[in-house]
């Protein structure tokens, strides 16, 4: 019997992908042959709890201040693992085949202590790297950037070369015996930018359970109090790395073709900048802030089509979203979004333009290809077929299930 350990943070990562990421997790293992434990990380609970929900145990760990002023956050840091290393061997009984799963690139010191006080494996996923994130994907200036340390430019390329060198102590890490990558370009680009060997790494894609709406489209529409007319829909944090600013241009050239169609917006973040951008065409964008998962599958099904403007992704829950419910969709080139969708085929893309100091987006062909499926709704509907087709083979709730119950085992084999 593997007895696993699933580490979260509060954080605001954990609101995003990775809370989603371990939600979709611990629901794929209930009822398997797995003990399965949530360590909640520097929990907003006043002291140490543990408690049962759907047969999963949860255990929160709150963060103690340390009163010390003279210590720096690193040591501190390092202090509070060593503490969570304590307390789980107090509450850890069953320990055979032990599995810790690590979620954060900040935990080096959390891998080491855990190695040295438990025979366990440890397993690390890379959700993001802040270094590609702050240079919105530019993989060739971030080579360029740690192949020449002493010709860097300004703080932004400082402060990247000092994530890189963070981010490769603990892909590099001997406490860490695999690392998840959740797209063959990730494991690629780990492995050529960052030396981890391949022998150490797995590719193992994220999925989703699938909960069908009873409401049909029309039903839906008149729910929201939403017209006969053509909706784009953008899901994602409102930030420079998701290319709304680009979106937003693009939308403005389609009104001019398209009148009425309208705009929403999903999610939260810097709302000044966009809101200013949208100025002029505010009456046909509706920014609703973060939603309930019940309330976004209902506009995913509302929309006519998805739009996926981002400089990087790994393997987007969004892109998964939007295949799930048969949404056309049109996306970038980010290496992520070019794996889960084939131009033409599951969707369409648009090219990112790599400069040496920055990244962009052609927003009159992005306009044009917005223009393009909501004007062929045949070829569009087709999209959107082959989009749940894709969603079924790779990223359905049970293939992402089967993949992670086979790798837990594979690592005491």
């Amino acid at each position: 019997m593997i007895n696993l350990y699933i580490f979260n943070e509060s954080s605001p990562a954990a609101v995003f992908g990775i809370g989603t990421y371990i939600r979709e997790l611990t629901a794929a293992l209930k009822g398997s042959e797995i003990n399965v434990c949530v360590v909640h990380l520097r929990s907003e609970k006043p002291d140490m709890e543990m408690k049962e929900t759907d047969g999963i145990q949860h255990l929160h760990i709150p963060l103690y201040i340390n009163r010390n002023v003279t210590l720096g956050w690193q040591r501190q840091n390092e202090l509070y693992y060593q503490n969570v290393v304590y307390l789980l061997q107090l509450q850890i009984k069953a320990t055979n085949k032990l599995v810790f799963h690590l979620n954060y690139l900040n935990c080096k010191s959390l891998a080491d202590s855990l190695k040295k006080v438990f025979d366990c494996k440890t397993v690390l996923v890379v959700h993001y790297l802040d270094s590609i994130m702050t240079l919105l994907g530019n993989i060739s200036r971030l080579r360029r950037i740690i192949s020449q340390p002493n010709e860097l430019k300004n703080a932004e390329e400082i402060s990247v070369k000092e994530s890189y060198s963070q981010e490769k102590e603990i892909l590099q890490c001997h406490a860490v015996d695999k690392v998840i990558c959740l797209s063959n370009h990730a494991f690629d680009m780990l492995h050529q930018v960052y030396q981890k060997e391949k022998e150490k790494m797995v590719v193992i894609y994220n999925g989703l359970t699938y909960n069908p709406s009873i409401m049909d489209k029309q039903t839906l529409r008149k729910k929201y109090h939403i017209p006969d007319i053509p909706i784009i829909l953008f899901v994602g944090r409102l930030q420079e790395a998701k290319g709304l600013i680009y979106l937003i241009k693009s939308f403005r050239k389609l009104r001019k073709k398209i009148p009425d169609c309208h705009l929403l917006i999903v999610g939260n973040g810097n709302y000044d900048t966009y809101m200013h951008e949208a100025k002029d065409i505010c009456m046909n964008i509706t920014f609703t802030g973060l939603l309930e998962k019940k309330e976004l599958c209902e506009l995913y099904q509302i929309a006519d089509v998805g739009v996926i403007p981002s400089f990087t992704e790994n393997c987007s829950y969004v892109g998964i979203e939007m295949m799930m419910h048969g949404l056309p969709m049109l996306t970038t080139t980010a290496p992520g979004l070019s794996e889960m969708i084939e131009d033409g085929i599951n969707g369409l893309q648009i090219s990112i333009k790599e400069h040496s100091d920055r990244m962009e987006i052609d927003s009159e062909v992005l306009a044009d290809k917005m223009l393009y499926l909501l004007e062929h709704p045949e070829k569009t509907k087709r999209l959107g077929e082959n989009a749940r087709k894709r969603y079924e083979e790779l990223y359905s709730g049970d293939v992402f299930r089967k993949n992670m119950l086979d790798f837990y085992h594979s690592l005491y084999e």
